[in-house]
């Protein structure tokens, strides 16, 4: 399976984003070119730029794939998880009927908890 470079819109501002970066770079192995990371930080105008809602980026994972398509929350992690050889069970198992939906709840919770704690909610 060729896997194509992707860059993954990131909330540099969120420590949790920041360590699961470091998590994924890690797991990236051998291969981290296959994973640009953008910080949105500050990068509205960009995004808008780029047909990215910067309130959506806040709350969702966007990732552009190697084609400019952009995908958003729960397609986003499938298509960062694929990159990485071990975790693609794990993100066949996320496009399920019924596990994408529960996940995704689960995930929109997360965040606007975060977001709420950290006053930017």
């Amino acid at each position: 399976m060729k896997k194509e470079k992707i860059t993954v819109f990131y909330d540099g501002a969120c420590p949790t984003c920041v360590r699961d970066r470091v998590w994924y770079e890690t797991w990236l192995g051998r291969h981290p070119e296959l994973v640009v990371w953008y910080d949105i930080t500050g990068e509205d105008e960009a995004l808008k730029a780029m047909g990215i809602d910067p309130d959506k980026a806040l709350r969702e994972l966007h990732v552009q794939d190697q084609q400019g398509v952009v995908h958003r929350e729960m397609d986003a992690y499938i298509l960062l998880l694929n990159q990485i050889w071990w975790l693609r069970p794990v993100a066949f198992l996320m496009g399920l009927p019924g596990i994408r939906q529960g996940l995704s709840a689960i995930y929109r919770r997360m965040v606007d908890q975060r977001l709420n704690r950290e006053g930017r909610g």
